[in-house]
């Protein structure tokens, strides 16, 4: 059986090749390497692409689903703020912080304060709050009506004596009635030189001139309208029902009148506001349909300052179309001292320009973390809620407002002591604590913002702590700017800026009013009834609300609270 030859390669003997063809293999190769190189180079530069393909990619889905967790985020925001409870509590603030041992702290301090403090220092002394009584029965100022349930002449024959006891008091209502004056004017003939002489007697002011409503009445429109937002359509009803049909455009037309008529007393409440030390601002949104150059959907501003001297407070609405920094500079014109508001950037001019100490409200940065935790995704079924970084902060915040809670009621020397000894300790953990914290937080997302909201602020934020009788937040303004954003829900907009104007200064009135615990129908009547009169700045100041002689609300609520 005969065997197949076996083939090999044979590997080219290279002593036998001559110098050329060693330099030709030796080219060969370097180009088969080359070509090697280049095919690797594509192959890696095809990688590479591949590479960043694939960490765009992933960039462009991790920003898709922090956009997604963003939208999420706001979309729980407005879901809550449109159809759940507006309280600002948070589920955990009880368990955040140990208020007791604030308490223990601030009464320990409080012991170390030397008793003579208000005399060496001139300050006034502590207010202390009147104890709080249960109600019982009904106010003294009520118009009372006896009613004796007697007993027949049967029953009580052969009785020794009669006598009442009171069993049982009940409110009842009076309902409202239209009363029409007649004004008749006597007139006297005289005769001189067989002429005629007539004399009539002295006609009553009033601030309209000729006017069918009197001072009572436009009292009530304006209280019941800014006040108690009954908006002038409705009140055209209820008087419709009460026998005689007023037309809205008629009552709106004497209330812008009466906005010339108040006008020089309420510039006398911006000067007396001017003068005191201490200021606080904001501003909100209105909607005028006919302001020139502005489409009737945009949005108008409707300013408010809040403050005075000691023992004269005032509150004051300025109506303009614009929010630019150039409004608070014409309505703080001559201030001098601290302006406490918001973040915005539109009272910037004025503290340059009038060189002011501006403070912030902690109330707006607290908020911001509260809308952070309504935000904020839930936990499941059945797991426990864990607590948040927006949690933590308003653990901090609610702290400072803990210490205001217990000094309220101290001497300003009293409250800045405390606050140096116990609120800017607690400040700068917190600033410390924001500032490890607000880049480990998703960027875009509302605890990011309110965290850096809260450090670009914290300048203004920690100035209320450099003086005693400073407030925390901007509370006392909002609180006088909320009666307006209550009313607008109601009459919803002004239609001219006449309106506006007229508005405002009714606002101012009313404010202004229940800030020196007047009843603002009574004080706007009592203005109304004297103002036509008052030629005189002597007799325009008598009608300023710290100097007019009517009882103060205080005394009716201290009575029976």
């Amino acid at each position: 059986m005969k065997t197949q030859p076996e083939t090999t390669s044979k590997t080219p003997d290279i002593s036998s090749l001559s110098t050329a063809d060693l330099l030709s293999m030796v080219a060969g190769l370097q180009q088969q390497l080359a070509s090697k190189e280049d095919e690797l180079e594509r192959q890696n530069q095809v990688l590479e692409q591949r590479d960043q393909a694939v960490k765009a990619r992933d960039r462009q889905l991790q920003q898709r689903e922090q956009y997604i967790l963003l939208l999420e985020e706001m979309l729980r925001l407005q879901r809550i703020q449109r159809f759940a409870a507006s309280s600002e509590k948070t589920a955990h603030q009880i368990h955040l912080f140990d208020e007791s041992e604030l308490e223990a702290e601030i009464d320990q301090l409080r012991d170390q304060l030397p008793d003579d403090i208000e005399a060496a220092e001139g300050d006034t002394p502590a207010v202390t709050p009147a104890p709080k009584r249960r109600q019982r029965g009904f106010s003294d100022h009520l118009l009372r009506e006896r009613i004796e349930l007697q007993l027949s002449d049967e029953e009580k024959a052969g009785a020794v004596k009669t006598f009442f006891t009171k069993v049982k008091e009940e409110l009842d209502y009076i309902p409202a009635q239209l009363k029409v004056l007649e004004y008749w004017q006597e007139k006297a003939v005289f005769e001189e030189n067989g002429d005629e002489r007539i004399l009539a007697a002295a006609r009553p002011t009033h601030p309209l001139g000729k006017c069918i409503a009197t001072p009572a009445l436009l009292a009530y429109l304006i209280t019941s309208k800014y006040a108690d937002g009954l908006p002038l359509y409705r009140q055209e009803q209820m008087f419709k029902r009460l026998g005689h049909e007023l037309c809205r455009t008629r009552m709106a037309h004497w209330i812008i009148r009466l906005d010339e008529v108040f006008k020089p007393l309420i510039n006398l409440m911006r000067e007396a506001q001017n003068s005191a030390a201490y200021l606080q601002a904001d501003e909100t949104r209105i909607q005028v349909l006919k302001e020139d150059g502005k489409a009737a959907q945009s949005d108008k501003w409707m300013w408010v300052t809040r403050g005075g001297p000691p023992g004269q407070p005032s509150v004051l609405f300025a109506y303009d179309p614009s929010r630019s920094g150039a409004v608070p500079v014409r309505l703080l014109d001559d201030f001098k001292g601290v302006l406490q508001a918001d973040g915005y950037s539109g009272y910037a001019p004025i503290c340059s320009a009038n060189e002011l100490t501006r403070i912030g409200c902690w109330d707006h940065a607290r908020r911001k973390f509260i809308e952070a935790t309504k935000g904020a995704k839930p936990a499941g079924k059945g797991k426990q809620t864990k607590l948040s970084k927006a949690d933590v902060a308003l653990g901090h915040i609610n702290k400072l407002y803990a210490i205001e809670r217990q000094i309220k009621d101290l001497n300003p020397n009293e409250r800045y002591r405390i606050r140096q000894e116990l609120s800017l300790p607690k400040l700068e953990v917190f600033k410390s604590w924001l500032d490890a914290n607000v880049g480990r937080v998703m960027k875009g997302g509302l605890t990011r913002k309110a965290m850096e909201y809260t450090l670009n602020q914290w300048p203004t934020l920690i100035g209320y702590c450099k003086r005693g009788d400073l407030h925390i937040s901007n509370v006392l303004a909002e609180n006088a700017i909320r009666p307006f954003a209550v009313g607008r829900k109601a009459w919803l907009f002004a239609d001219t800026p006449q309106g506006a104007h007229a508005s405002a200064t009714c606002y101012s009135l009313i404010e202004t009013a229940k800030a020196n615990d007047l009843e603002p129908s009574a004080y706007i009547r009592h203005v109304l009834e004297r103002i036509a009169d008052a030629d005189t700045l002597e007799k325009l100041e008598r009608l300023l609300p710290w100097n007019v002689e009517l009882e103060r609300t205080s005394k009716k609520v201290a009575q029976y609270s």
